[in-house]
């Protein structure tokens, strides 16, 4: 059998894309396996969708001026090490890198060996990890038309692989346990959560719909996907809101379907679903985000006509006043439309077409 191995981990935006790639390389008849970090997020969730995963050490780069720890860096080795090992038994045609550390071994350890190579970058500016495999990349498949610090010849505009499922917004509703007639509102701040968007958001929507006169028993609920860690510090916030729903943790797909505006950081995962879904979204980008990619993402988006960026500065000044514009019944039909330009469907299966392009029997 035809083998493609992806290299990925670390959060989830850089391993859904890998997932539902091999979910299209897989239907196409090719043995795929993701490799990442062991132990990490990536190892639990190929588990979940059935895919075959194998794991090695993996280094975490510092960008402060002391650089790499010396723990890190023995870490990264010993991962090359069995990233090499493994790549030279399993001698797949292609390695595909979707950028964060988790992905390196996998990356340095296929150029090392001479087996071709395509990376995936997701944001707007090309990543650490990213620059240091360019050299010998294949080409780069990207999320968006333009990308900070990649030549044009070198990309390839693909966009951003997601779960290209949907469910009837009443389906979505019921799975959620939310009710069917008010406005719903999404706020979600990634895969683990965001603290500073859990210690915000509800008490600036509380005092919003207040003052507004609204009614959001009647008119509007939130449902706020808090991460794990932090559901216990959220519930007591909003325990006596009716209208206002956190859980831990929600199925991305029943949530965009039933949500009409969201409110979350910017990685480019949420961002690709929020287009997928034709949904408006009110960005907060993560300040320690590296390379400051959430700002270029969001800066994207607010430029196609799709959402609104609200720095974490000024989250308490600004974030109130873009929740009432966009929910506007005119302002969200046209923020509804730019979304659904820049849906990335389709983009699994781009991705995969570049692979088998450079894919080497």
């Amino acid at each position: 059998m035809k083998r493609v191995v992806l290299s990925t981990g670390g959060t989830g935006g850089h391993i859904y894309p890998a997932v539902a790639t091999a979910q299209e390389l897989a239907r196409r008849g090719y043995g795929v396996t993701l490799l990442g970090q062991k132990g990490g997020m990536e190892e639990r969730i190929a588990a979940e969708q059935k895919l075959d995963f194998f794991g090695v050490s993996a280094g975490k780069f510092s960008r402060s001026v002391s650089g790499l720890d010396p723990r890190q860096a023995l870490k990264a080795a010993q991962g090359l090490s069995q990233a090499r090992s493994f790549l030279k038994r399993e001698k797949p045609g292609v390695v595909v890198g979707y950028g964060g550390f988790a992905s390196l071994p996998g990356v340095l350890a296929a150029q090392s060996l001479g087996l071709p190579t395509v990376l995936h970058e997701q944001n707007a500016r090309l990543g650490l990890t990213q620059r240091l495999a360019l050299r010998r990349a294949q080409k780069v498949g990207t999320a968006y038309p333009q990308v900070a610090g990649l030549p044009p010849a070198r990309a390839v505009m693909v966009g951003m692989p997601v779960r290209e499922e949907w469910l009837l917004r009443q389906e979505a509703l019921q799975k959620l346990g939310l009710q069917e007639g008010p406005l719903t509102i999404l706020v979600m701040g990634g895969s683990q959560g965001s603290v500073a968007l859990n210690n915000t958001v509800p008490g600036i929507l509380r005092e919003l719909f207040s003052s507004a006169g609204l009614t959001p028993d009647d008119s509007v609920q939130v449902l706020h996907s808090t991460g794990p860690r932090w559901l216990a510090d959220v519930t007591p916030q909003v325990q006596n809101l009716a209208w206002y729903k956190p859980v831990s943790y929600v199925d991305s797909v029943a949530a965009w379907s039933a949500a009409d505006l969201a409110i979350t950081r910017a990685g480019t995962g949420a961002l690709a679903e929020a287009a997928f879904f034709g949904v408006p979204v009110i960005m907060v980008p993560l300040p320690s985000s590296a390379e400051d990619h959430q700002r270029f993402n969001a800066r994207a988006v607010q430029e196609a006509g799709a959402g609104r960026l609200v720095e974490q500065d000024f989250v308490n000044r600004d974030l109130g006043a873009a929740v009432l514009e966009c929910l506007k019944k005119e302002t969200r039909a046209s923020m509804q439309e730019a979304a659904l330009r820049r849906s990335p469907q389709g983009a699994a299966s781009r991705l995969a077409d570049l692979a088998e392009r450079h894919f080497r029997p």
